[in-house]
């Protein structure tokens, strides 16, 4: 419980990757998590952990309910061990970006449905060589993911070679091998379902590289409505996350639970939204784009432009 003679404290956990600081989701999260602190006249302290040693996650003075009146998981690699572990020691705690059957709080997204949706709208645009550049899969955002994409295809009898499916892990050189993987096999896929828009960017440009036009040659859709995509020389369509929305709600009801006054468990699902922009082109079902001599130059989509190999993302 919190304390009367100090400010509220509370402790925001982030599984550390690579380029973490230029992350979209860390950076959202840190923001609706910042809005609410300033509400609550709280203090949140940021800890990176070490994603390779979980055991260190939950030192003693973390732990200490002295000091510190609850943890937000940004998210937690698929291991609910540690959660609870958070939860033996008395300490209110509250999930981001994870749908947990146990009688954990969680506040996420459905990524699984949202996936589905992406291929089922590629699917009504006549697609059936679809692929993927699946994110990390130590995430429950990548797994479900990568679930969505399969579902969908089994839910309407479509079946694609395995090396449609490749991993990007939500990073811009996997990525990069992934979409040239992809786009260098001989059946190549009409259209791409990328788990993540910095991963789309890759596969837009590994795809420019080879002369093959976006959407004219190649569909294309990514996953965050991540403003780098103002970068993409076409307009990317996507799917939207309310992170600020997810870290800001993470914050106020850990708030709420540390005060006793919350109803348990906790567990709230936002909405996402595909948001069609113009890098699907719709096909006649059952065929393929027609490969098309490459645009002059300069005259690419909307600009000249794309995104390049320059550091990395997560979800």
């Amino acid at each position: 419980m919190i304390s009367r003679k100090r400010k509220p404290t509370f402790v925001l956990v982030i599984p550390q990757f690579e380029d973490i600081f230029h992350s979209f989701y860390a950076g959202e999260i840190i923001r609706g998590v910042s809005l609410s602190a300033s509400r609550l006249n709280a203090d949140f302290l940021v800890h990176i952990t070490d994603r390779n040693n979980h055991k260190g996650w939950l030192d003693s003075s973390l732990m200490d309910t002295k000091y510190v009146d609850g943890i937000i998981f940004a998210d937690i690699d698929n291991d609910v061990d540690v959660v609870k572990k958070a939860i033996r020691w008395g300490m209110p705690c509250v999930v981001l970006n994870n749908i947990l059957d146990e009688p954990i709080n969680y506040i996420s997204v459905d990524n699984k449905q949202a996936a589905m949706e992406v291929v089922e709208y590629l699917i009504g645009q006549g697609h059936t060589e679809i692929a993927t550049i699946a994110g990390d899969i130590s995430t429950q955002a990548g797994i479900k993911r990568l679930e969505g994409y399969r579902d969908a295809l089994i839910k309407h009898n479509i079946e694609t070679p395995r090396h449609y499916v490749t991993f990007g892990d939500f990073l811009r050189t996997p990525a990069r091998a992934a979409a040239q993987k992809l786009l260098k096999a001989k059946n190549r896929p009409t259209a791409v379902f990328a788990a993540s828009d910095v991963m789309a960017l890759e596969l837009m440009d590994v795809a420019r590289s080879l002369q093959m036009r976006v959407p004219q040659d190649l569909s294309v859709i990514g996953f965050d409505d991540n403003p780098i995509n103002v970068t993409s020389p076409v307009a990317l369509t996507t799917v939207s996350q309310p992170l600020v929305e997810m870290g800001r709600l993470g914050a106020e009801h850990l708030s709420q639970i540390s005060k006793g006054k919350e109803r348990l468990p906790l567990k709230i699902v936002l909405p996402t939204k595909l948001i069609k922009r113009d890098s699907v082109v719709k096909v006649a079902k059952g065929s393929s784009p027609q490969p098309k001599a490459p645009p002059p130059r300069g005259t690419y989509g909307r600009g000249e432009g794309a995104s390049g190999p320059q550091g990395g993302d997560k979800k």
